[in-house]
């Protein structure tokens, strides 16, 4: 037998109602956009070469996927992603541990991580190649360099900012450092966390087609860097939409995990 109140099943239903309803407008708007898209290319209203249209995109993706190319141009691109974003996050991570453990460490570091934060990354592609290399690991080290100082910054903003009461409480009852680390830090910044790691996708997808226009063989910036050499608008807009799909997709994965942590 349900312990809700009636009134509590009507709340429940009305906000069940709202998300479906918000979804719904989200997908509906996408579609008219398209539609709009695809009416004005039909009545040559604009110029296809130059913005292709919605049908335009659906022919070269199947067209990829006959010549065998779309599935290993998005698992390359997804796997530095998520190589990337592993890396900042870890490396992120306990730079912000250390930052927050030690004082001195994060007054002395602060300035440098702003100065670091700040420097245009594309400028630094160059000398990234003619350290690492023109292969994959420049494209990771690309997109590493432009999401891990916000990381860092991000995480340790929010270690730096959890509530004093608690760590008080804790310290009165003659708690140690790692047992507030533990059981304050972590647990009240769950939320911070992850809303980090949805800022730090969407970084490191920057920094990977960065990296893939720089030097790829393979990927979706590589289809975009190719399609813009040739001219070829329809295989550029295409793999541009093809990033909107993986953000999408990436930015809903991650938003289901914050739910449940809520």
């Amino acid at each position: 037998m349900s312990t809700y109140s009636l009134e509590h099943k009507e709340f429940l239903k009305r906000r069940k109602r709202r998300k479906i309803l918000i979804y719904f407008t989200q997908a509906f708007i996408i579609f008219i956009l398209f539609l709009i898209w695809e009416l004005l290319s039909q009545a040559n209203i604009i110029n296809t070469f130059l913005f292709s249209s919605p049908s335009s995109i659906i022919k070269t993706i199947s067209n990829l996927i006959t010549a065998n190319n779309f599935l290993n141009h998005v698992l390359v691109t997804l796997y530095e992603i998520f190589i990337s974003c592993s890396l900042s996050l870890l490396f992120g991570f306990l730079i912000a541990t250390i930052l927050w453990w030690n004082d001195f460490t994060a007054k002395v570091m602060d300035p440098y991580l702003t100065i670091l934060n700040s420097l245009p990354k594309v400028a630094l592609g160059p000398l990234i190649i003619i350290w690492v290399g023109a292969s994959t690991n420049s494209i990771i080290f690309m997109s590493l360099t432009i999401s891990l100082f916000i990381t860092i910054i991000n995480l340790y903003t929010a270690f730096n900012n959890t509530d004093k009461n608690y760590i008080t409480l804790l310290k009165s009852m003659r708690a140690k450092k790692g047992q507030i680390y533990q059981k304050i830090i972590i647990r009240a910044n769950l939320k911070n966390i992850i809303s980090t790691i949805k800022i730090n996708v969407s970084m490191n997808l920057i920094g990977v087609i960065m990296g893939e226009l720089l030097v790829s063989k393979a990927g979706i910036g590589y289809l975009i860097m190719y399609g813009s050499q040739v001219f070829n608008i329809n295989l550029v807009i295409t793999s541009v939409f093809l990033l909107m799909v993986i953000s999408s997709i990436l930015y809903y994965i991650i938003d289901f995990f914050e739910k449940k942590v809520n």
